[in-house]
């Protein structure tokens, strides 16, 4: 683990009315992977070890000596451990559970920034080493190798992968576990559960992902956590609001799968789509907020209030308030075949996982938005060229200036405009593309594994038709809008609706769903922050002491 503070005296002295006393003696084990949600233990005397479980073998972490302390962020999210801690010398540790260290964290601003300061560069050390408590086996041609690989890099959790065509250890650890080829992608969890093929789904509940949700009336449900959703949570939670997200894969939404935001406020290097993701997520969860993963929302009951939130595994949540953060997701062309080649050819993502499949061969990038040409400027750097086919005559009205600039001054990027794939062509995989210039009518067929497929956006609301009022294309309406659509019954109450609010009072819709909305980070953040005080005027209407 890359980040070691050592506590002073001083420090220690604060945190010992929070933590227990305990004395330990050589080979104690603290906890194993898979235990309830550890404590952090802060070294007073001896010495301590972190050891990572991976294929079979254990593997020393790091250890911790007076003064250090063990922890990263499951100690805030809640979530049960992926690692043993284990004592190395004779001593005494200072104890403070989860529950005391939010308390902690909360109440001494110089000891919140060193713990969150350690587990934060702790849990990207671990993530880069891939030590953790889960093993991947599968293969760069399997789309559900990439959809569990994906759904473990955006949640950020450290695992493991070995790929069974390239690291000879991927048959010793098949064969181990009494599994071959025809389980890839297998799946050890915590060197004991072992999943041939899982769903996401079926790998967030081995792994309790989502333990210790109660079924309280929370004051705010934010379904999705993208940028809105997750800049909602952290506002509310730190006022004093009782939060839950419910997120249907993992957090970060489009911005999640940005390889450089290089236009957001205050980073003016940039920073990685995923990076802000994982930082809002220990920001909400340090304030206490809940974030539930892999899994989706089937219906919002809007008859009753408190609104009840049902899920795709049967629970249901109950909310004083609802935050719609549900986003959009990139338009699928129009092609036969498209959903044979998700996950073999065809993306919807460009991370550093697609691009490993890529090396070294050409890739073509569908659309013309940031997202698109952020995906070609970094997949430019580690491809044999990039094409980017464009539908509009330009960059200009769709793409930032920076960008645009980049683009046009890179080498290995061709732009075609006026440009649409009409057929993909190949048997297990994406083997050659046919695409037409439109100003000529002209097809061409090159020789082309993998295509990037980032077009427009469209909303995901289908399940929310029954309850809020959504414009033609399926959008939110909100606020004003409301008041100008057609139907008279799109606003309910004699009061106009506040800013973001739908047409059912109480719920609001931020981030990419909105109709109106700026196609932005930045502006997706504002939504999510903006909301936390017209939640406050909801709550205040129902009864409930607005929070100082």
């Amino acid at each position: 683990m890359a980040y070691a503070p050592i506590l002073t005296d001083e420090q220690i002295a604060r945190i010992r009315p929070f933590g227990t006393l305990r004395s330990v003696e050589v080979d104690d084990i603290l906890y194993e992977p898979g235990d309830e949600t550890p404590p952090v233990f802060i070294v007073v005397k001896g010495k301590i070890k972190i050891v990572a479980v991976v294929g079979g073998e254990d593997r020393v972490v790091t250890t911790w000596n007076p003064g250090q302390f063990s922890g990263e962020l499951l100690m805030i999210s809640g979530r049960r451990s992926i690692y043993r801690c284990q004592v190395v010398e004779a001593g005494q540790l200072l104890e403070l559970g989860a529950k005391e260290l939010r308390v902690l964290i909360a109440r001494d601003a110089e000891l919140s920034d060193i713990f969150m300061g350690a587990f934060l560069d702790r849990r990207a050390s671990l993530r880069s080493a891939g030590h953790g408590n889960v093993v991947v086996v599968g293969s760069m041609t399997s789309a559900s190798t990439l959809a569990l690989r994906e759904f473990l890099g955006r949640d950020g959790h450290p695992f493991a992968y070995f790929d069974v065509a390239h690291d000879p250890a991927a048959a010793t650890i098949l064969a181990g576990f009494g599994a071959d080829i025809g389980d890839v992608p297998l799946v050890i969890c915590n060197n004991a559960n072992v999943l041939r093929n899982p769903s996401v789904n079926e790998l967030a509940e081995t792994l309790g992902l989502n333990q210790n949700i109660d079924d309280a009336v929370r004051d705010v449900i934010v379904v999705g956590a993208g940028p809105a959703g997750l800049a909602a949570a952290v506002y509310a939670a730190s006022e004093g609001l009782n939060v839950l997200v419910i997120e249907k894969a993992a957090p970060g939404g489009q911005a999640g799968a940005s390889s450089k935001i290089e236009n957001y406020l205050g980073f003016p290097t940039g920073l990685s789509g995923h990076e802000l993701a994982a930082r809002a997520i220990a920001q909400s969860e340090k304030f206490g907020a809940q974030i539930m993963v892999a899994r989706g929302v089937t219906r919002l009951k809007c008859e009753d209030r408190p609104y009840t939130i049902f899920l795709d595994d049967g629970r249901e949540f109950s909310g004083r308030s609802v935050v719609l953060a549900t986003g959009a997701q990139y338009n699928k062309p129009d092609l036969a075949n498209l959903e044979a080649f998700t996950g073999k050819g065809i993306y919807y993502n460009a991370t550093y996982m697609e691009a490993q499949a890529c090396f070294g061969e050409r890739v073509i990038v569908i659309g013309g938005g940031n997202s698109a040409g952020q995906a070609a400027v970094f997949l430019a750097q580690n491809t044999a060229g990039v094409r980017m086919l464009v539908r509009g005559p330009n960059l200009a009205a769709t793409m930032s200036h920076y960008l645009v600039q980049r683009i046009e001054e890179n080498p290995n990027i061709e732009v075609r405009y006026l440009s649409e794939i009409r057929a993909l062509i190949g048997d297990d995989h994406l083997e050659q593309v046919a695409w037409q210039d439109k100003a000529t009518g002209n097809m061409s067929t090159e020789a082309i594994r993998h295509v990037f497929v980032m077009t427009g956006a469209s909303p995901q609301t289908p399940w929310l038709s029954d309850c809020v009022a959504l414009d033609a294309k399926g959008f939110i309406l909100t606020g004003h809008d409301l008041l100008l659509a057609r139907s008279s019954s799109a606003w309910p109450l004699q009061r106009p609706p506040h800013m973001l609010e739908t047409s059912l009072p109480g719920v609001f819709a931020v981030g990419d769903a909105r109709s109106g909305n700026v196609k932005r980070v930045a502006a997706a953040v504002g939504e999510g922050s903006i909301v936390v005080h017209l939640v406050h005027q909801i709550i205040a209407e129902l009864g409930r002491p607005v929070a100082a």
